[in-house]
């Protein structure tokens, strides 16, 4: 502390505070001011770095610089639980002052309180960011504790579960799920190697250590996810699939859970379904207005199939999503059938894929047509029996949303020959299909320089990307090309009918992208690579 700062004066400093949050913010709630204060928080209205300074200001004293802080040494026998009970944590401490790190104002009182009474001095607060604080708790926590491992022991399921409710093991695995909503990840890889345990994250499409430690802990971080997803925590020789919800402070995060023996122990791949960062609306999807006109204009027929088309990890989920969080309203009757469904959305039937009960996407499909739906939304068309149920569905009357593994738009017509489907059928059901990518944006911040002053950026982690944008190719069927799929055309006479029509390419929307500066050539190389 220096030499000007006052002693603080807590209630004027809540009250100064208060006013300002009222002024900024018009649904904060004055008689909830910290729930008030994460409700802004994951509503994405103010960062975590932004809370804390608006903190800072209330109480005039400073944000503490995260870069030049170690783990600092704690007092002897203090109590960890008050540490986390009270979001706070002792930096500096003499006779006369002791200096908290805290992420709020709002258990001040305890802290002044605890001071003045148990150690007769004058207290003294740091703001810090709460994921800050929650790895720095997590560290100190883990510190001085002996690492103990029974390797025939840690077979039996009492001790895996045991060790899995350890304190440090909760934290440590809470600590990577903050990381990684922090970084924005889609996914965590935790795999074991042959001396240590590394820690993955996917941010942007792309796979970045975030953390490692001693192998020696890796069936206490096992058990504890195999725990969290209703996973066997003693079976480490099949692969196990579960899903969980976990809440982090006040948010609350869905996770697939995905295992598989490998040679080193066992990979654990979890998907990150966190509904507060996913915004299901074409419009944040990266189209050109050109395109998204188009495709708006489609998505209002009555009846017929429209295909979303690219491979694995292209984005295709997020636009069906948000084709149905457009047309959902309480005059349509909108089904899907999914493997897994991966958003529980208000307002539609969602069936979940179980082959184990004969629950299949045909079998499904051909229920769910029963069931007088308006729209079917089916994850994926994978075989000669969904893709006939689907094509007789959309003859009928209803609007089918569906999915295909192809690296182009008229890959979906020669795919859905392929399986069988007659060419007639093709060409009288399928309405449009749109084929996508993802590709990196150019770091707002760095501009793609990936150092700021000769710093890592902050914001891309110095990767001089940061989030992704849709590249787009829309095929609109027509009757030229419904003539030409009837007699059996080929894949590329298709594509050039389609682009005397208007079609622009995937290669071609990307270029559009990077002369506007929204990606880099080298990005849209590697993400059209196999065109």
């Amino acid at each position: 502390m220096s030499e000007q700062e006052q002693k603080i004066n807590i209630p004027a400093s809540l009250a100064a505070l208060a006013k300002v949050m009222q002024q900024k913010f018009a649904d904060y709630d004055p008689g909830d001011p910290e729930g008030s204060d994460r409700r802004l928080v994951m509503d994405a209205k103010v960062t975590e770095a932004q809370l804390v300074e608006l903190y800072s200001n209330a109480f005039n004293v400073p944000v503490l610089d995260e870069e030049e802080l170690g783990l600092p040494e704690q007092p002897p026998d203090f109590p960890l639980d008050f540490f986390n009970a009270n979001d706070c944590l002792v930096y500096e401490w003499d006779e006369g002052k002791v200096t908290f790190l805290v992420t709020s104002p709002y258990k001040l009182g305890n802290l002044e309180y605890l001071v003045s009474h148990s150690w007769k001095s004058e207290l003294s607060v740091r703001f810090v960011r709460r994921p800050f604080l929650e790895r720095l708790l997590s560290k100190l926590q883990s510190c001085g504790e002996e690492e103990q491992e029974d390797n025939n022991a840690a077979e039996d399921e009492n001790t895996l579960r045991s060790m899995a409710g350890e304190a440090r093991i909760v934290r440590l695995v809470n600590d990577i799920f903050t990381r990684s909503l922090e970084l924005g990840a889609s996914d965590i890889h935790i795999e074991p190697g042959e001396e240590a345990v590394s820690v993955r994250c996917r941010v942007d499409g792309v796979l970045t250590e975030i953390f490692s430690c001693p192998l020696n802990q890796f069936p206490a971080i096992a058990s504890r996810i195999k725990l969290l997803g209703g996973l066997n925590i003693a079976e480490s020789r099949l692969p196990q699939d579960g899903r969980t919800n976990v809440t982090l402070g006040r948010m609350s995060l869905d996770m697939r859970i995905s295992t598989i023996p490998i040679l080193t122990g066992e990979s654990i791949v979890l998907r990150l379904l966190n509904k507060e960062s996913v915004t299901f609306d074409l419009r944040q999807l990266g189209m050109s207005n050109e395109h998204l006109a188009q495709f708006e204009k489609l998505i209002q027929i009555p009846h017929g199939i429209i295909l979303v088309v690219g491979p694995t990890g292209s984005g295709k989920t997020t636009t069906l999503y948000s084709v149905i969080n457009q047309l959902n309203d309480y005059r349509k009757k909108i089904i899907t059938i999914e493997d897994p469904v991966e958003y529980r959305t208000p307002g539609l039937c969602q069936v979940q894929v179980n082959s184990k009960v004969g629950v299949t996407f045909a079998a499904g499909l051909r229920s769910i047509v029963r069931q007088d739906p308006d729209i079917i939304l089916v994850g994926e068309i994978r075989d000669r029996e969904t893709a006939d149920i689907a094509i007789n569905a959309a003859l009928t009357g209803h609007l089918v949303l569906s999915t295909l593994h192809t690296n182009d738009a008229v890959g979906a017509v020669t795919r859905l020959l392929d399986m069988g489907v007659e060419n007639f059928l093709v060409s009288s059901a399928l309405f449009g299909v749109l084929s996508q990518r993802l590709v990196r944006k150019i770091c707002p911040v760095c501009h793609g320089a990936k150092t700021i002053d000769g710093e890592k950026c902050k914001k891309c982690n110095g990767t001089g990307y940061k989030g992704r944008s849709g590249i787009f190719e829309l095929l609109f069927m027509n009757d030229e090309l419904r003539s030409a799929v009837n007699r059996n055309a080929s894949s590329s006479e298709l594509e050039a009918i389609a682009v005397k029509h208007g079609m622009v390419t995937l290669q071609q929307d990307g270029e559009a992208k990077v002369k506007a500066g929204i990606t880099t050539q080298e990005e849209l190389n590697r993400s059209t690579a196999e065109l």
